[in-house]
C-alpha cells in the first residue's frame, strides 16, 4: 500500500461530509429549548436613539426578550477587553454599548424568541426614533483630510530610498496617474452566525461562524470578563470567509449576551443584507508617479495611497510594499494615509492589500512599457527585482522567471502583437495582457497534539479553521507520511478551541504555520517510535540511527535493506500503556529573519470585446504560481482557480455602492451586488513552477490562498486596453467605462 502522501493529488477527506450533509456549519448546531434572536439595524448612517419601543414585539407570545442599550447588563469599560486577535489599532465597536449610531445598520437591538421567523417578524415591530447627525461617508471629498495613523496595522511605509524627486524629475520617460479601487464585500455562502448553548453550571458552548475559535473565545472571555475555561468556542466546518471570519463578527456578541441573561441557548444568524453592515475592502485611491529611462529601465517610482477607514479604528493595509518586492528600482517614495469616514471598520479581505496595491503597480508598469514601446513581460524582465527591497533582503526563493517562461509558453504570448486594437475576430477585438504578484509566505507560532493508538490510528489536532481550502486533507496528508501510515488512518481535528494553540487561518500561512507544528510533532512520534522498534526481540533496527530507516507501510524499514523492518504495531507494544501522545508548539527559525519569504504568480489574460457593445469576456487565463512545495495538487489547484474567479469579479463587476445622501451601501444583498457566474468564467490554466525552498519553513511550503487572486485583475485591466486602446484606471471595468 502505497503511503507516500505529500504532492499526492488526494481527495478531501471531509469531502463525503460536505456532499452528504454531514458536515454541520455554526447554524447548525441545536440544543434543548434553543432560542433564536433577531438583530434589528440602524435605518441612520450616524446620530443618537431617542427612543427605542419594544412593546408590541415583547406582547407576542414567544418572543422572550429584546434587548437594547436601554436594558443590556453592564458592560467592562477598557478598550482591549473588546480588541481580538485582528484588531486594528482604536476603540472596537461594541455592540448595545450605548444610544450612540456610528454607521448605517449598526446592530441596535436583539429580538429573542421561541422561532427564527417569529423574532424576525417581532423585530419588524420594534419602534426606533433617532435623532439624525451630519454624517461622511463620501470618501472622494474628503481626501484632503486624509492623515498618517499614529500607529499602523499593516507594515508602515518604508523610509524614501535613493533620490525619488531627482531621479523622477530627470527621467526620460514619465508616468502620472491615479487607481482607483472600490469597496467590496467577502459575501460567504454561509453567513455569520452563533449558537450559544447554556449549560447547567454556566459554562458556554458556541459555535460560531470564525476563522480562529481560539480568538472568539478570548473576545468573549474579555467582553464578558468570564474565565477562558468556562467558554469553548467550536467550528468544525465553514462555508467560505475569505478574511470576515478573522474577527469576531456582533452577532457573536449578542448570542453570549442572551444567553447569559436568558439562561438558555441562543442562535443569531445575520440576513444576507446585514452581511453588509461589517467589515469590507476598503475603497483605495493610489496616485503613480514613474520615471524610466528611454528603453524602459526603471528610476523612481512614487506611490502614495489613500484608503478609508472608520472613525473609530485605524485599518490599514500592505498597499504600497509591492513596488520594492517586484521591481528594481533605485529610487522610491512611499506613503499610506487613511480617510476616515462613518462606516463600520474595513477587514481583510482575499489578499488584503496586494489585490489593491498590485492592481494599481501593474497596471502602472504596463503602461510605462508602453511608453517605451517595450512588450510588457520584457518590461518585467529588464526590471526583475533579485532582494525585496524594503528591507533589503534576500529571497529565501524565486521562481518568478519561470513563471514568465512556462506561463508565457502555454498562453502563446510570444504572438501578441504590442499594437493595441490589431487582434481581432469577428466583431470582438482581442487584448492580450499579463500582471505579476507575489505574497509573503508567513509561518506563525503553532502547536499540535498527536496520539497513536495500539489499533495504528493516528489522531493530531490544532486549533486551526478549514475554510473551504483543504486544512483537514492537506494536514492529514504531512501525518500520514511523517508517521508512514496510510491516509485512512489518520485523523486530523480542528475547529476547537480547547484543542493546542493555533494562529488565525488566514495570511495563506496556514500550511506553513500548522502544517510546521504537524510535522514537528508527528517527527517526536517518530523517533519515539524508533527508539521503541530497537528495544523488540532481535530487532533488525538496534544498531541503527533514526536517518538509516524509512517510514512508510506502516513498517520502519531500514534503507540499505528494507526487508529488515519493524512494524509500528509492534514498536507501539513497547510503550508502557501502549499508546502514545506528543505535543509541541512550534515557532519560526531565526534563520528565517535572514529572508524575504513570498510566492510569485505570473498572470496571462485573453479578453474579448464586443466592439459595438464594450462587452467584455474574460476567455482564457493562464496562471503560472511559484509557491515552494506542493503538499497536495488538487486541492491547490482550487485555490489558485477560486483566485483567478475572485480577481475577475474585481476587475469585471465587484463594487459596493455607497449612497452619500443616506450613508448606506445600497446594493447589499447578491442581487445588485455581482460577482462572476459560470457564464463569466471560462478557460483557467494553472501551473505551478517546481521551486524547492528550505529556508520559508520545515515543509518548504508556500501559501496559496491569495497569491492566486493578486495578479489577475491587472492582467484583465491590462487586456482590455491591448484590445480596445483605452485605459480604465477604476475599477471594475464596466461598459460604461469602454464606451
Amino acid at each position: 500500500m502505497k503511503t507516500t502522501q505529500i504532492g499526492q493529488p488526494s481527495n478531501r477527506v471531509d469531502g463525503r461530509a460536505k456532499v452528504t450533509g454531514e458536515a454541520k456549519y455554526a447554524a447548525e448546531f441545536t440544543a434543548p429549548g434553543l432560542l433564536y434572536g433577531f438583530v434589528v439595524s440602524s435605518a441612520i448612517a450616524r446620530g443618537k436613539i431617542k427612543s427605542i419601543d419594544t412593546s408590541k414585539a415583547l406582547a407576542l407570545e414567544g418572543v422572550h426578550e429584546v434587548f437594547s442599550h436601554e436594558n443590556r447588563p453592564a458592560y467592562v469599560w477598557f478598550d482591549e477587553n473588546y480588541q481580538d486577535k485582528d484588531s486594528p489599532p482604536g476603540a472596537p465597536f461594541r455592540p448595545l454599548y450605548s444610544n450612540e449610531i456610528q454607521f448605517s445598520m449598526q446592530p441596535i437591538a436583539l429580538v429573542v424568541a421561541d422561532t427564527f421567523e417569529l423574532a424576525r417578524y417581532a423585530a419588524m415591530l420594534v419602534e426606533v426614533a433617532y435623532e439624525e447627525s451630519p454624517f461622511d461617508t463620501d470618501f472622494d471629498a474628503n481626501l484632503d483630510k486624509a492623515y498618517v495613523p499614529s500607529e499602523y496595522k499593516s507594515t508602515p511605509p518604508s523610509d524614501p530610498w535613493g533620490n525619488p524627486d531627482e531621479a523622477l524629475a530627470s527621467a526620460d520617460l514619465k508616468l502620472e496617474e491615479e487607481y482607483a479601487h472600490p469597496s467590496e464585500h467577502h459575501n460567504p455562502m454561509e453567513m455569520h452566525a452563533s449558537t450559544a448553548v447554556w449549560g447547567d453550571d454556566g459554562k458556554l458552548t458556541i459555535y460560531d461562524k470564525i476563522q480562529g475559535v481560539q480568538n472568539s473565545q478570548q473576545y468573549i472571555s474579555t467582553a464578558f470578563g468570564v474565565p477562558k475555561e468556562d467558554v469553548q468556542v467550536i467550528s468544525p466546518f465553514v462555508g467560505g470567509a475569505f478574511g470576515s471570519g478573522l474577527r469576531p463578527q456582533y452577532q457573536l456578541f449578542l448570542a453570549v449576551l442572551a444567553a447569559r441573561e436568558l439562561k438558555r441557548s441562543v442562535r443569531v444568524v445575520l440576513t444576507r443584507q446585514q452581511m453588509f453592515s461589517f467589515g469590507h475592502r476598503p475603497k483605495t485611491l493610489q496616485r503613480f508617479s514613474v520615471g524610466a529611462s528611454a528603453d524602459g529601465k526603471l528610476e523612481a517610482i512614487h506611490q502614495h495611497a489613500f484608503a478609508e477607514t472608520s472613525k473609530f479604528e485605524d485599518y490599514s493595509e500592505d498597499v504600497v510594499i509591492w513596488p520594492g518586492v517586484l521591481y528594481k528600482c533605485d529610487n522610491v517614495k512611499l506613503s499610506h494615509k487613511l480617510v476616515a469616514l462613518d462606516v463600520y471598520t474595513p477587514l481583510d479581505m482575499r489578499a488584503p492589500g496586494g489585490t489593491t496595491g498590485i492592481y494599481a503597480l501593474e497596471c502602472a508598469m504596463d503602461e510605462m512599457a508602453y511608453k517605451a514601446g517595450v512588450d510588457p513581460l520584457e518590461f518585467r524582465i529588464k526590471n526583475y527585482s533579485e532582494k525585496d527591497q524594503n528591507g533589503d533582503k534576500p529571497f529565501s526563493s524565486k521562481e518568478l522567471r519561470e513563471c514568465y517562461r512556462q506561463g508565457a509558453e502555454k498562453f502563446g504570448w510570444a504572438k501578441r502583437s504590442l499594437e493595441p486594437r490589431s487582434m481581432k475576430e469577428e466583431r470582438n477585438l482581442i487584448g492580450w495582457g499579463f500582471a505579476q504578484g507575489a505574497w509573503e509566505a508567513t509561518q506563525k507560532p503553532a502547536a499540535a497534539k498527536a496520539v497513536l493508538t495500539t489499533d495504528g490510528k493516528l489522531t493530531v489536532s490544532s486549533a486551526t479553521a478549514d475554510i473551504g481550502t483543504g486544512t483537514y486533507t492537506v494536514m492529514t496528508q504531512i501525518a500520514a507520511e511523517t508517521v508512514g501510515l496510510p491516509l485512512e488512518n489518520v485523523t486530523f481535528q480542528l475547529g476547537d478551541s480547547s484543542l493546542p494553540m493555533s494562529p488565525l487561518e488566514g495570511g495563506s500561512w496556514t500550511v506553513s504555520s500548522v502544517g510546521s507544528a504537524v510535522k514537528a510533532v508527528c517527527d517526536k512520534v517518530r523517533g519515539k517510535l524508533f527508539e521503541l522498534a530497537k528495544q523488540v526481540a532481535n530487532s533488525p533496527l538496534a544498531g541503527a540511527q533514526l536517518e538509516d530507516v524509512s517510514f512508510a507501510d506502516g513498517q520502519i524499514s531500514l534503507n540499505a535493506d528494507p526487508t529488515k523492518s519493524v512494524s509500528i504495531a509492534d514498536a507501539l507494544k513497547q510503550n508502557p500503556g501502549n499508546s502514545m501522545e506528543q505535543e509541541v508548539k512550534n515557532e519560526p527559525s531565526e534563520e528565517q529573519q535572514k529572508y524575504s519569504p513570498y510566492a510569485h504568480s505570473a498572470t496571462f489574460v485573453e479578453v474579448k470585446v464586443d466592439e459595438d457593445l464594450g462587452t467584455v469576456k474574460v476567455t482564457r487565463v493562464v496562471s503560472a504560481i511559484a509557491g515552494g512545495r506542493i503538499i497536495n495538487p488538487k486541492t491547490a489547484r482550487s485555490q489558485i482557480l477560486g483566485g483567478v474567479v475572485w480577481g475577475i469579479g474585481a476587475a469585471m463587476e465587484e463594487e459596493t455602492v455607497m449612497d452619500n445622501n443616506l450613508g448606506r451601501f445600497m446594493n447589499h444583498d447578491l442581487d445588485k451586488y455581482h460577482v462572476p457566474v459560470n457564464a463569466d468564467v471560462h478557460e483557467i490554466e494553472v501551473i505551478f513552477v517546481e521551486e524547492k525552498d528550505d529556508i520559508v519553513n520545515p515543509l518548504g511550503a508556500k501559501g496559496l490562498g491569495e497569491i492566486g487572486i493578486v495578479s489577475v485583475a491587472p492582467a484583465i485591466a491590462n487586456a482590455v486596453f491591448h484590445a480596445t486602446g483605452k485605459r480604465v484606471r477604476e475599477l471594475p471595468i464596466t461598459l460604461d467605462k469602454l464606451l
